[in-house]
């Protein structure tokens, strides 16, 4: 069963003025995750509780049709149950599930307008559940 949303995934152009943009709008920037290289992958801010925005970099310049949308991420308390339901129902599973940079299950669906659905079981050890239990993320 869904239970809430847990994050919306935007690509923005000027990661520096978007993050400017959201702290005007008293949205604070949590953590970052990195590629195995060591170069950015995407800031987290912070909504309320477990709720997040991250924001990736490398979007156009010009915003394009559709925005910089990316995908919406859809909580669940029992990732693998949920993934066998959605499959006995007919829903493909795209990819997953599997565990994220950020230390919580996730799988992958595709809605019937192709927009990207990620579903995600938070785990006790990821930075999204130390944020909302006001802790410092830690490094990842």
């Amino acid at each position: 069963m869904i239970s809430d949303l847990a994050h919306t995934a935007l690509r923005v152009h000027d990661l520096e003025r978007s993050l400017a943009f959201y702290r005007a709008l008293g949205i604070e920037e949590s953590f970052r995750l990195h590629h195995d290289d060591g170069s950015l992958m995407l800031v987290y801010l912070q909504l309320g509780g477990d709720r997040f925005l991250e924001l990736f970099p490398g979007g156009a310049e010009t915003p394009v049709t559709g925005g910089s949308f990316m995908h919406i991420c859809l909580r669940t308390d029992d990732l693998h149950a949920e993934v066998t339901a959605l499959e006995a129902k007919g829903i493909a599973i795209d990819r997953g599930p599997s565990i994220g940079l950020d230390h919580n299950w996730q799988a992958w669906i595709t809605d019937p307008d192709g927009n990207a659905i990620e579903l995600m079981q938070l785990n006790e050890d990821s930075p999204q559940r130390q944020v909302a239990r006001g802790e410092p993320a830690s490094s990842l």
